[in-house]
């Protein structure tokens, strides 16, 4: 095994870890909202600032009347659209 081959392993690991990480934040978003989490509590306001960050392209991308489906939906996607990437170029990385 030629080591450009192990770095490459390296880099789609850390790939997948972050692409994991963000759609974690992104559902733990959604988790909470549905939950009623305390919008006061540091925690909630630090998941809710970075999933506000990382899904700022899709958050208001539907428009239904319930705010409960605006989240699920608007973060949802954000969340499985950094999933399919983060998980397709670190499978490129792996070949």
């Amino acid at each position: 095994m030629s080591p450009y081959r192990r770095g490459s392993n390296s880099v789609g690991n850390v790939i997948v870890i972050i692409a994991d990480i963000m759609a974690l934040i992104l559902a733990l978003w959604i988790l909470m909202y549905l939950l009623d989490a305390n919008r006061a509590n540091d925690l909630v306001q630090f998941v809710h600032r970075s999933a506000n960050w990382l899904a700022g392209w899709s958050r208001d991308l539907f428009t239904f009347d319930e705010a409960w489906a605006r989240v699920i939906c608007g973060y949802g996607l954000a969340a499985v659209v950094y999933l399919f990437i983060g998980h397709a170029i670190a499978n490129k990385v792996h070949r």
